[in-house]
């Protein structure tokens, strides 16, 4: 385990997940997103001091099994990747259409859209505040 990082930082808690329809509904009618051959990120600020992750993996994906996998990978890779990815954001993440489960590119995606969103959206407030 890394020295600086305590046990209860590495969890995936309640408060690290987008669970409420609102939420949902908020990052879904956003217009900020990112996408890769492997994932869509959406995101929305969430005027919080945490990073937090909301699932979307339809049956069009796989069965059950494939699905649970999906979910456990990237809660894994939010949870490894929590200090590379920005806070103050709700990301919902869904796999691409067509794409494979490798566990070390969904978290390289996961960290690299989050950071492109986030940049992104920082750009037009910029532009549209200048």
């Amino acid at each position: 385990m890394d020295a600086n990082r305590s046990p209860s930082n590495r969890r995936f808690g309640k408060q690290d997940r987008v669970v409420k329809q609102f939420d949902f509904d908020r990052v879904h009618q956003g217009k900020w997103f990112a996408a890769d051959r492997w994932l869509v990120v959406k995101g929305s600020a969430n005027q919080l001091e945490v990073a937090r992750l909301g699932l979307s993996i339809s049956k069009r994906v796989g069965n059950a099994v494939v699905r649970n996998r999906w979910k456990r990978t990237l809660r894994e890779a939010f949870r490894n990747g929590r200090e590379d990815i920005p806070v103050g954001w709700d990301f919902v993440v869904r796999p691409r259409k067509g794409a494979r489960l490798n566990s070390f590119e969904v978290a390289r995606s996961l960290t690299n859209l989050s950071q492109r969103l986030v940049s992104q959206c920082q750009r037009a407030s910029a532009r549209s505040g200048s």
